[in-house]
């Protein structure tokens, strides 16, 4: 078995601009189509009471994604 060498590191920076990292947080793995954009709506309605914001969705009819922010408005996409 091959070594994780996944980690974050700390900024002492605030933010200023852009993220300085981005995530995609997998929800509708393996799903497509309706299905899948069911997925991701679900997760959304779960998060924006926890904070979350909801900032666009990009579908195309096969495949979704919904752009987020969290409270300090770093973007992340449910994919």
């Amino acid at each position: 078995m091959g070594q994780d060498t996944r980690f974050f590191l700390y900024a002492t920076e605030g933010k200023v601009a852009k993220n300085r990292m981005h995530l995609d947080v997998r929800v509708g793995t393996g799903l497509e189509g309706e299905e899948r954009l069911a997925a991701l709506e679900a997760e959304c309605a779960r998060l924006v009471p926890l904070g979350a914001t909801r900032v666009r969705l990009l579908y195309d009819g096969t495949d979704s994604c919904i752009v987020m922010q969290d409270i300090e408005g770093n973007e992340f996409c449910l994919d």
